[in-house]
């Protein structure tokens, strides 16, 4: 008989795993201990992404091609409403395969802190149960969303506007997610007077997500803050202060 995980909310999976989340900055969940693994992306406009990896959770696979069919509530909620995720596959899925699924969730959910249930997922012919609980900071519309793969390589491995050569070599010649692969972001929204804050977000920025840009190193929140910001260091380059000016007043 297929194992049946038991359902675990993602702040237990990290701890009880240590698993760091996932390449598109969502919240990665353990199935049959840890043989399989769904990163859930929470996206603006109630749109929740899954994607399939593996056991090694950096290796996309492709599933059987299914309907989803899950149940969402409120955190501390007791009504659970249904969502169905649709198949939509990926440059590279085998046919009728697919690694990520998508569903949109209750217009009054959205941009909530929730919790989810899907109670059948099959892989490989075996069925499992997949759970999770979403984080404040997950469903913060502030913050961007990851750019796809090949719009980041397009965006950060070449120059425009103040972005320039010399800063992409600085940066290392590689992509945000590249760069800060498996680094933890948290959104501190009470940033104080003298600190460095994001020039997206106005949150509190960290040295740990740094880019160079004009030949002058900048501090962020997040990568997907960095995706922003170098884009706008391209398509309006006036817009762009120096450091010194992204600080807590």
């Amino acid at each position: 008989m297929a194992e049946s995980p038991v359902v675990k909310s993602a702040s237990e999976d990290l701890e009880d795993h240590g698993h760091k989340p996932g390449e598109h900055g969502g919240i990665l969940v353990s199935l049959g201990r840890d043989s399989y693994h769904i990163e859930a992306v929470f996206e603006s406009g109630g749109k929740l992404r899954l994607y399939t990896l593996g056991k090694d959770e950096s290796r996309v696979i492709d599933v059987e091609t299914q309907s989803l069919k899950g149940f969402v509530k409120a955190v501390g909620g007791n009504d659970a409403q249904p969502v169905t995720f649709a198949a939509e596959s990926q440059e590279g899925d085998a046919a009728n395969r697919t690694s990520q699924f998508v569903g949109i969730l209750p217009a009054e959910l959205s941009g909530s802190p929730v919790v989810v249930t899907i109670p059948n997922i099959v892989i490989a012919g075996e069925r499992f149960r997949l759970g999770f609980e979403s984080s404040a900071a997950a469903h913060d519309e502030a913050m961007p969303s990851k750019v796809a793969d090949e719009e980041e390589r397009q965006l950060y491995l070449t120059p425009g506007g103040i972005y320039t050569q010399a800063d992409i070599e600085a940066n290392g010649a590689v992509t945000a997610s590249q760069k800060f692969r498996g680094l933890m972001s948290s959104h501190d929204m009470q940033p104080k007077t003298g600190d460095r804050i994001c020039p997206i977000t106005s949150t509190k920025a960290t040295s740990k997500f740094s880019w160079v840009i004009d030949g002058k190193t900048y501090e962020f929140c997040c990568p997907p803050c960095v995706d922003e910001f170098v884009k706008l260091a391209k398509a309006d380059p006036s817009a762009v202060k120096l450091p010194s000016e992204y600080v807590k007043r």
